[in-house]
């Protein structure tokens, strides 16, 4: 395990696990914290055992509460501190292997961008999830580009211009969370999830995030050009040819990410 005060990161078999460790502080978002995460997605991107990461806070409370009010993000003006938050979101909505949530507390404000910026999330019954920076004469700027991109902008808008904190039951059905699960049940669904993640073929699943990533903003006959030229590139790798023959054959296929 890679250690510091703030952040936390670890493998486990093909996981990367990035957890945020400031528990006395509702794991808050600092300048150190986007460094470390970017230097952690930098180990997790060159190590091509890690098939998946798995994001989470420390403690039971509080996934994650936002930016750090008490200091900066990062130096310079607060714009140059915005884009170093905002760069960080726009690298993990556009990483190159599938990114998991894991909310075991309370997403708030600035959290609810490193949510929003992974593929799949998993929150515990009992937290709320919401942006209440108009109560202290801010707005979620950078996240509504992540809002606005999972769920329903008269239900996304209501709940920025009021600051109301939603159950995740709500926040489920507005699309910007997965699943809830019990407290007790949501560490298997986390590692059900995983697990599965990882039997599949590493590379398609990249190649594929990757491919989504790009046509998301292209008028429909683009992205389907586009997607047809991803699917060849799929098809020629020696993941496919593996999977393929080991359907034909009812075996279990033996993944090389090539």
């Amino acid at each position: 395990m890679t250690e510091t005060k703030d952040l936390l990161f670890e493998v486990d078999h093909a996981v990367g696990i990035i957890t945020l460790n400031r528990e006395e502080k509702r794991n808050a978002i600092n300048g150190e914290i986007i460094e470390l995460f970017n230097k952690y997605l930098d180990e997790i991107e060159n190590n091509p055992a890690i098939r998946v990461v798995l994001i989470t806070g420390a403690g039971d409370k509080v996934f994650c509460s936002g930016a750090d009010l008490g200091g900066a993000i990062g130096g310079g003006t607060p714009v140059d501190s915005a884009m170093h938050y905002a760069k960080l979101l726009q690298r993990m909505t556009n990483f190159s292997k599938p990114m998991v949530a894991k909310l075991n507390g309370h997403c708030l404000a600035g959290g609810m961008g490193l949510m929003l910026a992974c593929d799949i999330v998993y929150a515990k019954e009992n937290i709320k999830i919401g942006t209440p920076e108009v109560k202290v004469g801010l707005f979620p700027m950078m996240i509504g580009a992540l809002i606005f991109k999972n769920a329903n902008r008269k239900k996304a808008l209501e709940m920025i211009y009021t600051a109301d904190l939603l159950p995740p039951e709500k926040a489920e059905q507005m699309g910007l969370i997965t699943r809830v699960y019990q407290a007790d049940e949501l560490d298997q669904a986390v590692d059900s999830c995983l697990a599965k993640i990882c039997r599949n073929a590493p590379l398609a699943i990249q190649l594929g995030r990757q491919a989504f990533a790009e046509v998301e903003d292209m008028p429909f006959e683009k992205a389907l050009e586009r997607l047809c030229h991803k699917l060849g590139e799929v098809i020629q790798t020696e993941d496919a040819m593996e999977g393929l023959a080991a359907f034909m054959q009812k075996r279990k296929p033996e993944w090389q990410g090539k």
